[in-house]
């Protein structure tokens, strides 16, 4: 799991952060917070992380082509804020690997303020338990409609759908299983996604 970050001396102590705090740091460094906690987002992607987000994003945007709903790939800032107003106080700051938002008035030119409806999250062994345990708490809390945890050393993807204010029992999906390697995407109920083709080396 990525250390909440209180390992860079240079670091103001708090107890609790927020973007304007993020803003003040180095701009060369890239942060998350996920309920006023700093994680560092390093170190960059592995190959295979990079890829399956590359697939992702290129049949997500084909089909989106012409909706209203707009895709964004990483480095894209959401703040799970109200308004865009509330965003240097925000204490939730996240960079997803992928981020469908289609509500306009949540856009801004620095990125996504409040919920998108749909979250992909590309696992690696530093990230898997902050993405299917902070993180999955804060996007239900936060009402992100549909939520993705890809697990690319186990060619598995999960898929969590809220029902209500909370997430139901995940779907799991795998090119190895029969009548569970295509995804259909719930907020996009027409375009399913092959994982033979997500997950192919």
């Amino acid at each position: 799991m990525a250390d909440p970050l209180m390992a860079r001396e240079s670091l103001p102590k708090a107890e609790k952060y927020t973007y304007a705090d993020i803003e003040q740091w180095p701009a060369d460094e890239r942060w998350e917070l996920i309920n006023g906690t700093p994680y560092n987002m390093s170190p960059p992607p592995a190959r295979m992380h990079q890829k399956i987000s590359g697939v992702l994003f290129r049949k997500i945007g084909n089909y989106l082509e012409g909706k209203t709903c707009e895709v964004y790939s990483a480095p894209f800032g959401v703040w799970l804020v109200e308004k865009e107003e509330d965003i240097p106080q925000a204490s939730n700051y996240v960079e997803p690997d992928i981020v469908v938002v289609c509500d306009q008035n949540k856009l801004t030119d620095k990125g996504c303020a409040g919920a998108p409806d749909l979250i992909i999250e590309i696992v690696s062994p530093s990230t898997a338990a902050k993405d299917m345990c902070q993180k999955l708490n804060l996007y239900e809390a936060s009402g992100v409609k549909e939520y993705w945890v890809v697990h690319p050393a186990d060619r598995v993807v999960m898929v969590f759908h809220l029902d209500g204010n909370k997430y139901g029992r995940p779907m799991t999906y795998s090119p190895e299983e029969p009548g569970a390697n295509t995804v259909r995407v719930g907020i996009l109920p027409d375009l399913e996604i092959n994982l033979g083709e997500v997950f192919a080396e």
